[in-house]
C-alpha cells in the first residue's frame, strides 16, 4: 500500500488546482464539496498510512528509482508512526478548518480554500519526505500559502504587516536551510537523508559539516518559532483568521521540530556526539518556555495570548527532542498531539468570540461573555487540558518528558516546565474568568496595550462551528487516555532513533523487524507525574487569581515588585517591537551563537 503515500499529498494539491481552475464556472456548493473531498481523502489516506506504519516503516520511491548498490538517486517518502501521525494531524486540522470556514469565511476570496489545501498537501509532504531538498521545497510551499492566508485582508494594515514580517522572517530561515543543503550536497553528493548520513559516517565531521548542520537546524527552529527566532509568530497569528490560526499553531510550527529530530537521527547522529547537541537544544527549549510564558501573561489580545502559549509549548517539545532519549521523544510526540488539538480548539473558540462579540480584547470583553456559557465552558475546558492535570490533555506527554529528563539526570527541567505550563494555563483561565464571568478589574496596567482593530462583520452558522469546536476540544482532552497510545509512541520513538535500521530500510530495502503487537491499555502514571500535574494545577490557579486580583495586594508589595521585575519585563516587551529588521537581527545573532557553540564542541 505504499502508493497511498503520494496520494496523501496529491489529493489536496489536485483539489486546490481544481478549485482555482473552476473558480468562474462552478457553483459555490460544488467548490465547497471539492475542497472537503480533497482534504477528507488525504486525511483518510494518512489514517491508512499510520495504521500500516505501526509495525514497520512504509517506503515509496517516485518513478521506481530505487537505490542501486546502496546509492539513492531517486526521491522517497518514508512513513514511520511519527511522520505519518504528523501528516494526519496536519490534514485533520486542515479538514476541520475548512469545515469551520464553510460559513465563517464565506466572504473570503475564493483562493482561501485553495491556499488551505495547498498548505495541507505541503505539510503532509514535509512530514513524509525522506529527501532533504524536497523538504526545502515543501517548506517553501507551506510558507507561500501561509503568508497569503495570514494577510488575506490586504486592505487592512495589521494583516499586511503581519504577513510581511512572517514572509521575510521565514524566507531568511529558508535561505539558511538552502545554504546548509548546498554545503551538504557539495560534501556528499547526496540529498537523501539516509544517503547523506552514510557518506558523513565514512569520514570525520569537519567545520563545514558543523556549519551545514547549524544552518539546517536554525532554519527549522525559525519555522518552529523557538526563541530567539520566534518574533514573527505573534504578528502573523494575531491577524490571521481563527481557523487558519488553528492550523498554524496546531500543526505548522511542530513540523519544524519534527524535522530537527529527523535530520539529527537520520543524518548526523553517527558523526556528532549527543552532549553538545543536547545542551544547546535543551537550553533553547527552556529559554523559549520561560520567555513565552511571561509574554503570554502580559497579553490582553486573545489570539496573541494563545500564540505565546503555543511558543512556550514548542519550547517544551524541543526539550523532548533535545534530550535525545526515546522516552522524551515519545513525550514530545504526545504533547504535539494533545496540544495541537487543544490549541486548535482554543483558536476556534476565539473565532466564535469574535463572531458573537466583535472583539478579541480581554479587557474590553470583560463580562460580555456571560451570555455565551457553552463557548465559555469550551474555552475553560481546553485551558484546563493544557495544565497537565492527571490523565487529561497534555498530561501523558509531559509525564513522558519528565521521565526522560529524570533518566538523563536533568531533574531541574521538570519544575521549569511546570512553571511554564502553570503561567500559560493560568493566563488562559484568567482571560476566561474575566470574559465569561466578569471577574477581575476592567483595567490592568500589567497587560500590553493593544490598538483598536476593525473586526469584519460576518454572518455564519454558529451551531455548526460550535459543534466542530467541541469535537476538537474533546479529542484533545481525551488524548492522554487513548488505550495503547503510550506504549505505541514509545515503540515508535525507539524505531525513530535507530539510525542503522533507517538507513538499511531506505538504502538497501531491508525488511525491518516488525514491532510486536502491543496491548491496548492505559499504564498507571508514576507518583512523580501525578505530583507534577498537581503542582501545575495549583500554580495555574494561583496565576489566574493573581492576574485577576493583583491590584488588591498592598501598595508596598506592588511597588517593590514593579522595581524588581519591571525593567526586565519592559525590555522583553521592547524586543517584540513589530519591526522586521529587529527580527532579522535576532535570527542572525541566534544563528551565530549556536554555530559558535557547536564549532567548538562538535569538532
Amino acid at each position: 500500500m505504499a502508493w497511498i503515500l503520494p496520494l496523501a499529498v496529491a489529493a489536496p494539491l489536485l483539489a486546490a488546482a481544481l478549485l482555482v481552475g473552476s473558480d468562474h464556472v462552478a457553483p459555490e456548493h460544488f467548490k465547497d464539496a471539492i475542497a472537503l473531498l480533497g482534504s477528507g481523502t488525504a486525511t483518510v489516506c494518512c489514517v491508512l498510512v499510520l495504521l500500516q506504519s505501526e509495525r514497520r516503516d512504509v517506503l515509496h520511491w517516485f518513478g521506481g528509482w530505487r537505490p542501486t548498490g546502496g546509492v539513492a538517486l531517486g526521491v522517497s517518502f518514508v512513513a514511520d508512526p511519527f511522520g505519518a501521525g504528523m501528516a494526519l494531524l496536519a490534514s485533520g486540522l486542515t479538514l476541520t478548518a475548512l469545515a469551520y470556514s464553510w460559513t465563517y469565511m464565506r466572504d473570503a476570496a475564493r483562493p482561501y480554500d485553495a491556499l488551505l489545501l495547498a498548505m495541507q498537501g505541503a505539510m503532509a509532504g514535509f512530514a513524509l519526505t525522506g529527501d532533504l531538498f524536497n523538504m526545502f521545497v515543501w517548506f517553501e510551499l507551506i510558507g507561500v500559502a501561509a503568508y497569503a492566508l495570514a494577510g488575506h485582508q490586504v486592505k487592512e494594515l495589521g494583516p499586511l504587516q503581519g504577513a510581511v514580517n512572517f514572509a521575510i522572517s521565514n524566507s531568511v530561515g529558508g535561505y539558511l536551510i538552502l545554504i546548509g543543503i548546498a554545503l551538504l550536497y557539495g560534501r556528499t553528493g547526496a540529498l537523501n537523508l539516509a544517503q547523506i548520513g552514510h557518506e558523513l559516517a565514512a569520514h570525520s565531521a569537519d567545520r563545514l559539516v558543523v556549519v551545514a548542520f547549524t544552518l539546517l537546524v536554525t532554519g527549522l527552529l525559525a519555522k518552529a518559532a523557538i526563541v530567539p527566532f520566534h518574533l514573527w509568530h505573534a504578528d502573523a497569528h494575531a491577524v490571521a483568521p481563527a481557523p487558519v490560526c488553528a492550523v498554524f499553531s496546531g500543526a505548522m510550527i511542530e513540523l519544524g521540530l519534527l524535522f530537527v529530530a529527523r535530520v539529527y537521527w537520520a543524518t548526523f547522529e553517527p558523526v556528532f556526539p549527543g552532549p553538545p547537541i543536547r545542551s544547546v537544544l535543551v537550553v533553547l527549549g527552556v529559554v523559549t518556555m520561560l520567555v513565552a510564558a511571561v509574554m503570554c501573561f502580559l497579553q490582553r489580545h486573545l489570539k496573541r495570548m494563545l500564540v505565546f502559549s503555543t511558543i512556550a509549548e514548542a519550547g517544551a517539545i524541543l526539550t523532548g527532542v533535545g534530550l535525545l532519549d526515546p522516552t522524551s521523544l515519545a513525550g514530545a510526540a504526545n504533547v504535539v498531539l494533545s496540544h495541537g488539538l487543544l490549541k486548535a480548539g482554543l483558536f476556534l473558540v476565539s473565532g466564535l468570540i469574535v463572531l458573537r462579540l466583535k472583539d478579541a480584547d480581554e479587557l474590553r470583553l470583560r463580562g460580555r461573555g456571560r451570555a455565551l456559557p457553552v463557548i465559555g465552558m469550551l474555552w475553560c475546558a481546553a485551558a484546563v487540558g493544557l495544565v497537565g492535570v492527571p490523565y487529561l490533555g497534555v498530561f501523558l506527554g509531559h509525564a513522558l518528558l519528565d521521565d526522560g529528563a529524570g533518566s538523563a539526570g536533568i531533574h531541574w527541567l521538570q519544575p521549569i516546565t511546570m512553571v511554564s505550563q502553570g503561567i500559560c494555563a493560568g493566563t488562559l483561565l484568567r482571560a476566561g474568568a474575566r470574559v465569561f464571568l466578569g471577574w477581575g478589574a476592567a483595567e490592568d496596567e500589567l497587560l500590553t496595550p493593544e490598538p483598536e482593530e476593525r473586526v469584519p462583520e460576518r454572518s455564519a452558522f454558529a451551531p455548526a462551528m460550535l459543534a466542530i469546536t467541541g469535537v476538537v476540544v474533546a479529542l484533545g482532552l481525551a488524548a492522554s487516555v487513548v488505550p495503547g497510545l503510550e506504549r505505541r509512541s514509545e515503540a515508535a520513538a525507539r524505531r525513530f532513533v535507530d539510525h542503522a535500521a533507517y538507513a538499511a530500510r531506505v538504502l538497501r530495502d531491508a525488511q525491518q523487524k516488525p514491532t510486536p503487537r502491543l496491548p491496548y491499555d492505559v499504564p498507571r502514571a508514576s507518583p512523580a507525574s501525578i505530583a507534577y500535574g498537581a503542582g501545575a494545577t495549583v500554580l495555574t490557579i494561583a496565576v489566574a487569581a493573581f492576574g485577576l486580583w493583583h491590584r488588591r495586594l498592598p501598595d508596598g508589595v506592588r511597588r517593590a515588585a514593579r522595581r524588581s521585575i519591571g525593567p526586565p519585563v519592559d525590555l522583553l516587551r521592547s524586543v517584540h517591537s513589530g519591526i522586521v529588521g529587529d527580527y532579522l537581527l535576532w535570527i542572525v545573532a541566534g544563528t551565530a551563537v549556536i554555530g559558535a557553540v557547536w564549532a567548538f564542541t562538535l569538532t
